[in-house]
This record gives C-alpha cells, structure tokens and sequence, in this order.
C-alpha cells in the first residue's frame, strides 16, 4: 500500500475539520446572547385574605429590551367587536387601565404580527412592559428581536404560565407582577444547522474511512497468503534441489581434510573424517547439517549466492527469498568474530607468518606457481 493510499483518511479528515471551520454560523436564537428574567406573581382573588404568590424562572428578555426591574399591575387588551383579543396586533386594540393604577404591565400572545408591533401597541397605552407567552406549549421562550421599541421592557414566558395569568384576567381578578434580571446566557458556539453539518460530515467521514480500512485489510491478507504460497512452493522446490545435490563421507586422506583446504563457510569449522559433506553446482563444499538448513530456507549458495533452483532447472523462474544479503552479512560477522576468537587463543605463540592469500574456494587454485593476492585483501596464517 503507498504512502498516498495510507494518507487517505488522513486528507479526508483535515478536509472535514477545514470545511467545518469555514461554515458559517447562524445568527438564530441559539447562538445569541440573552438575559433570563425572574418573574414573581402575586394573585389577589376575592375572599381569600392571603394572596396567592407563584414564580416564573424561565422568562427571557428581549435582545432590544433595557435589562432593567419592573413591577405593575398585568392587563390584557379589551375585546374587539365581542372576540377576546389575545395578540393586540390589531390597530384598535385598547387597553382598560384603572384610574388608581400607575405602572401596568401588558400580557399579550404570540403571533400573528411582530413583536415590534406588539410591544410598540402597548408603550402607546403607557404600558411599562409586556409579557409575552408562547403559542406553542412544548417550546421554550425565545429572544425576541423588536428594535424601535424605546425603553419598554419585553419579556417572554411559556404558554402554559402565559394562559394561567390570563384566566384570572379573565376573572376580573387583580394580578400583580414584579420582573426582575435573571442570569446572563452566553451566546453558543454551533447553531443547530451548524451541528447537524458537522454530525452528517462526521458519519460520512467514518463511512469512508471503515471503507478504506477494510480495503486496505483485504488487499494485506490477499498480499500475505500470496507470500505463504510463494514461500511453501519455494521450501518444496528447495527440498526437493537438496536431495538432488551431492554428498559423500569426508574420508582419510580427502582433499578437505588437508590443513590448507578451506572451512566450512557456515560453521567455519575444518572437516574432520568422517564428516558428510554437500557438494553443491558450484563446487563449494559446505557441512551438510550446515548448509542444508540455509539452503532450505534461502536456496543459494552461502559463499557465491548462486541459486541452486535454477542451476538444478527446477522452477527457474521462482526467486529466492529477500534476506539474502542480511544473512550474509551476519555470516560474514560470525566469520570475523570467531576467526578473532581464534586469534587470541594463540596470542602468547610467538610463530607467526604471513602467507599469501588463498581464494577460499571461490575458483579453482592453480597448480604451479605462486599465488597472487587479490588487491586489498591480506590473508594472515597462523602456525604453531
């Protein structure tokens, strides 16, 4: 999988987050500041010598009205042509106002024209507020917008308290109400559109993602039994190349058990009577217990790598696992460290010579005359 593949969802999501940043949020009633309002009624009904007293903890100012204190007795408009009027919209609407009374507040209904027009109504009668209930009884108050409307104070509760304190209007009965400035409200982050987007780009977002993640998971297991396939045809065609190579018994008196013949690449031992040996196309001769579990593995030849599938035609088109050159260098290592080991074994031995260097097997050695050592390269003999 590329690296562009892989920073897919990467993209996607720096995407999503930029074009959630950049949306614009709405000026509704949801993002605007406002100031609640705490509303105490007191109902005085006929006959009963202690007044009934309840509060309102829900209302809420207007954006444009003065977040101020007010108390005065509430009124509602007269009724027109024998119909209550609930909404004072109409341009005839009136108001009865008692000679006794100085300050009274309006209740009206929402609906039907603006708040503006409403509370403009009401400050034309000298209303010092107005309240105003919901039309919906399930809706909480909202900040109404009324600008023009002076220093008239606008307030909005729920339905259902609205309608309460109109049936004691309804009654004649005398209510009073004192309103005063509640909590301010800071102003949210996301209107409700703006979450709605941000939740849809969210799902899709992960939708696109799980998809390219279960993609990527396919095309891994298809990518690793392909290699479980390919590294099973190459053990047996390895197995197979191992029982065709050559072995046979080091004797006494063999050409590996004379000192200056070369160490088993692997182990880097001598050969000792007695010891099988693999003679592998090459011609290099390896320790059998040596070389057949690396051949089994990697199918080449420790020393010249060649590759023993093709030199024997069995799959010549099958390549030999990657860790070749790993392997080798690791083998190189061992090689160093152990010849070091050797080294300081005979540290104390004072017969040391320098011979000329042997080609460790890699070509055949000339009969006659002498050796050349290859250029940067110092074989060291140590004899006793």
């Amino acid at each position: 999988m590329s690296c562009a593949g892989r920073a897919g969802p990467a993209r996607l999501a720096a995407l999503a987050l930029l074009t959630c940043s950049l949306w614009p949020v709405r000026a509704d009633n949801a993002s605007q500041e406002y100031y609640t309002a705490l509303i105490n009624v007191t109902v005085q009904e006929p006959g009963r010598g202690t007044p009934l007293t309840f509060r309102i903890d829900r209302g809420r100012y207007g954006l444009d009205s003065p977040k101020a204190e007010v108390r005065g007795q509430v009124l509602a408009p007269l009724p027109l042509h024998g119909v209550a009027d609930h909404l004072g919209c109409d341009p005839q609407t009136r108001f009865f106002v008692p000679p006794n009374i100085k300050q009274w507040i309006a209740l009206l209904q929402r609906g039907n024209c603006t708040f503006k027009e409403k509370i403009s109504r009401a400050a034309f009668h000298n209303a010092v507020a107005v309240v105003i209930y919901n039309n919906k009884s399930k809706e909480e108050p909202v900040t109404m917008t009324h600008p023009g409307t002076g220093d008239i104070i606008a307030v909005m509760i729920t339905e259902l308290r609205g309608k309460d304190i109109l049936s004691y209007l309804e009654k004649n009965i005398s209510v009073q109400m004192t309103i005063a400035v509640g909590t301010r409200m800071p102003p949210k982050n996301f209107s409700r559109g703006s979450l709605v987007f941000v939740s849809i780009s969210f799902i899709v977002l992960m939708i696109i993602s799980s998809a390219w993640l279960i993609f990527y998971f396919i095309q891994k297991i298809r990518y690793t039994n392909a290699r479980d396939r390919n590294q099973r045809r190459l053990g047996d065609a390895a197995k197979k190349a191992i029982s065709k190579l050559t072995t046979r018994t080091v004797k006494k008196g063999d050409k590996e058990t004379d000192p200056d013949f070369d160490h088993c690449a692997v182990c880097i031992e001598s050969y000792k009577q007695n010891d099988v040996v693999r003679i592998l196309p090459c011609k290099h001769v390896f320790h059998k217990s040596c070389v057949d579990p690396w051949l089994s593995e990697h199918c080449t030849c420790p020393m010249c790598k060649l590759n023993i599938l093709k030199a024997l035609g069995i799959v010549p088109n099958l390549p030999c696992t990657d860790n070749v050159a790993f392997d080798m260098e690791r083998l190189t290592r061992t090689q160093a460290v152990n010849r070091r080991s050797a080294l300081g074994d005979l540290a104390g031995d004072n017969s040391l010579s320098l011979e000329p260097l042997r080609t460790s097997g890699i070509s055949p050695l000339p009969q006659d005359g002498e050796l050349t050592p290859r250029t940067g390269e110092i074989n060291i003999a140590v004899t006793r």
